[in-house]
């Protein structure tokens, strides 16, 4: 059947074992080269699977801590707005204190100003009823008395009826 295609089969055993030798030969110069070469570039190949299953590692660890971090800032957050709102009430508290204050002050301010008021008016009312008593007494009296004289009677009957009123 070889002979039919054009093929020798001592041609093709002599080329055979040719390239046999030439695979031997091969090997033996270049073997261990490509063996060590192959070795080589599967050591790499591991180390960088290494090198890359610890990159990520190190990153789900690093996205742990990062997380472990933000919750802590969120509690932090949380606290400053809640230390923020009671701080914020304290000066709403202490406004309302500071207002009540200053309203009661005014206040006292207020009656003061109307009680000196009161009594100056109450000096002057007695001032011109001296006079108005002082005036009709003259006119009821057909003598003219002194009316300084008049003026100092009438004020201490008022003095003393004061003193009557107080008691």
């Amino acid at each position: 059947m070889l002979e039919q295609l054009g093929i020798s089969w001592q041609g093709l055993l002599v080329q055979v074992i040719n390239f046999a030798l030439l695979l031997l030969l091969l090997w033996v110069v270049f073997g261990k080269r490509i063996v060590g070469m192959l070795d080589e570039r599967s050591r790499r190949i591991k180390e960088s699977m290494d090198q890359a299953e610890h990159i990520k590692e190190e990153s789900a660890r690093i996205e742990q801590e990062m997380q472990k971090r933000l919750e802590e800032a969120r509690r932090e957050g949380q606290a400053i707005v809640v230390q923020a709102s009671q701080i914020g009430e304290q000066l709403k508290e202490e406004a309302r204190q500071e207002a009540r204050r200053e309203a009661e002050a005014a206040i006292a301010r207020a009656r003061s100003e109307i009680q000196m008021e009161r009594e100056e008016a109450i000096d002057e009312l007695r001032k011109e009823f001296v006079e108005v008593a002082i005036m009709a007494a003259e006119r009821v009296v057909t003598q003219t008395l002194d009316k300084e004289a008049h003026r100092r009677l009438i004020e201490e009957t008022l003095e003393e009826s004061e003193a009557l009123k107080k008691e």
